[in-house]
């Protein structure tokens, strides 16, 4: 039994969620987000929010059960708060600029690194050694931030690299002489 999945997903004022053919569809102040509905669970918009339950009672049902109710959840909230993931960039030399639909990253390579942003996600860069991601869609916002995380990984001895905002860096001794 799916202790997160009973509870109902409140859907706040100036949002609506509707159901089209297998999809739900959430639309609010940032933008219209959808979801394919899976046949195993059920999905009941009401005047309070959206309930989810298992269609039947197999084990498979019950397992997406809590995973589909915190997708719709994700829904939600991305159109109404949104979605941000900050990264930190340490080491000499390093920096970003976010230059319209491209991010421009100085990584230690001979050459730069440039990442293109996909629609609907928006990069900022207050400082040269952080990068704001934020979007409506929870998925590509973490999605984009491994990617360019992926580009120089935080390393234990020096502590250079790419790391989330957050993120604890387990540090190494170096070399004894």
């Amino acid at each position: 039994m799916s202790r997160i999945g009973k509870k109902a997903v409140p859907v706040p004022a100036g949002v609506t969620a509707s159901v089209n053919g297998k999809e739900l569809s959430v639309k609010g102040p940032k933008g219209t987000l959808s979801l394919q509905m899976s046949d195993l669970i059920n999905y009941d918009i009401q005047s309070d929010g959206i309930a989810v339950q298992p269609a039947n009672e197999t084990k498979q049902a019950r397992a997406f059960w809590g995973m589909q109710r915190t997708l719709v959840q994700n829904l939600v909230t991305g159109v109404t708060e949104g979605f941000t993931k900050k990264l930190l960039i340490t080491g000499v030399g390093y920096r970003a600029a976010a230059q319209g639909n491209k991010l421009k990253l100085q990584l230690g390579y001979s050459h730069d690194v440039d990442i293109d942003v996909p629609a609907g996600i928006e990069v900022k860069t207050p400082d040269q050694t952080t990068v704001e991601i934020s979007g409506a869609d929870k998925q590509k916002v973490g999605q984009l931030a491994a990617e360019i995380r992926r580009w120089r990984k935080p390393e234990p001895y020096k502590g250079k690299g790419i790391k989330y905002a957050g993120e604890f860096i387990f540090r190494k001794e170096g070399k004894k002489k």
